[in-house]
């Protein structure tokens, strides 16, 4: 049951991952609706650096976003397919799901919208109690 629940996680997050990557780079769907704040993310650049533009960081960001999650879930679910025992012989193994799942919904719930935290949420109820299960 704890190999099923990491697994089911972990995909959740990888669909998340892959929607929001074709989203980024293959829809308008991060894009603002009014134009003008478009234009002017294109004019500005970060205080860190005048090497971009806010619009270039903002697909950047999101981009990078995704392949985190994208990565989370390749690098989880062989893990568990194949090796299942070192996830659940290792508190390490076991619990770091459960710590970026919780870490996201603390995002997801500042900053995004339902969707996302509803995913995030579902996921990361299936590390916490997965995690218990082996840990205990």
């Amino acid at each position: 049951m704890e190999k099923i629940l990491f697994i089911i996680g972990a995909s959740i997050f990888g669909f998340l991952g892959l929607l929001h990557l074709i989203y980024t780079f293959f829809s308008k769907k991060f894009d603002p609706y009014n134009l003008a704040v478009k234009e002017a993310m294109l004019n500005t650049s970060p205080r860190i650096t005048k090497q971009t533009n806010m619009w270039q960081a903002w697909v950047g960001f999101n981009a990078s976003h995704s392949l985190g999650a994208l990565f989370f879930a390749a690098f989880y679910i062989p893990l568990c397919i194949n090796h299942f025992d070192v996830v659940a012989g290792t508190v390490w193994f076991s619990v770091l799901p459960s710590i970026v799942g919780v870490s996201y919904l603390l995002l997801a719930k500042k900053y995004w919208f339902k969707v996302p935290f509803t995913g995030i949420l579902v996921s990361s109820a299936c590390f916490v109690i997965a995690a218990w299960s082996v840990n205990t």
